[in-house]
């Protein structure tokens, strides 16, 4: 199969030919470097850039796969969907803040979180995601609170047999991996039950590296070495990933989860 261009610029005109063949009903134009702009509404391609990248030998399939699901998110955000039905899909996910460089802060559902992040929120459909508005929330009559308790909820129910993977380094350090590549592996942060699960395991409080989407990695405080070693790992995945989050780590404690730079 015929790989797509590396090239950054060809790579976002070749997406935008192949998305005006899909869309004609809307404009759809190259705004800079990585913008997409749809029928008013901006598409970052960097995300898509980057899985096409991971795994060049699928990109064609990747790039329709997505712009697929996009559109079909499109039709699925514009229908009226009762909280009744919703409540139960409700999962959070953790975003950089970065985002709002091409999103409205006022017309997105999140809550802010630490480590330059924010918490946003979408709809769990059987093939794709459907983020969540304050429009959306404004027509359920509940608030940013009420989002985040239901998100976390279901977050705790959406895989309550997740396997944990342990690895020791030679060093005395420990580590602990979540894989379940659901889209939801950085958000499992967020589970009230993650520190009594894990601490036993890390031999008290932890850090957790949450460098892109997929990616959920906790480790023991020391040895010093050991945790360099994880955050060079961590940098790179970051530079390297679709849907990067943060390098910095967060400090899992019995009371909660708090930034390394609010802890340093």
């Amino acid at each position: 199969m015929a790989h797509l261009p590396r090239e950054p610029e060809a790579f976002c005109e070749h997406v935008l030919r192949i998305i005006r063949k899909q869309v004609n009903d809307r404009e759809v134009e190259l705004l800079g470097p990585m913008d997409l702009c749809i029928g008013g509404r901006h598409l970052d391609l960097s995300n898509l850039y980057r899985m096409v990248s991971c795994d060049p030998d699928l990109g064609v399939q990747i790039v329709e796969d997505f712009l697929g699901r996009l559109l079909e998110g499109d039709s699925i955000a514009q229908a009226p969907l009762p909280l009744s039905l919703a409540r139960t899909r409700i999962m959070p996910r953790i975003q950089p803040e970065s985002i709002f460089d091409h999103l409205d802060r006022e017309q997105v559902a999140y809550l802010p979180f630490v480590n330059d992040t924010v918490i946003v929120y979408v709809i769990d459909m059987p093939r794709l995601t459907v983020s969540i508005t304050i429009e959306q929330i404004m027509k359920w009559n509940i608030s940013l609170n009420d989002l985040d308790d239901y998100a976390r909820e279901n977050l705790a129910r959406y895989s309550p047999d997740l396997k944990i993977q342990i690895v020791d380094s030679e060093d005395g350090g420990r580590a602990a991996f979540f894989a379940a590549q659901d889209g939801y592996d950085a958000a499992r942060l967020l589970m009230g039950s993650l520190h009594g699960r894990l601490a036993p395991e890390l031999k008290g409080d932890f850090y957790v590296a949450a460098p892109a989407r997929d990616m959920f990695v906790a480790m023991s405080y020391g040895p010093n070495g050991f945790v360099d070693r994880v955050c060079k790992k961590v940098k790179r995945d970051f530079k390297r990933l679709p849907y990067p989050i943060t390098t910095d780590l967060f400090v899992v404690t019995r009371d909660g989860v708090a930034g390394t730079k609010s802890a340093a």
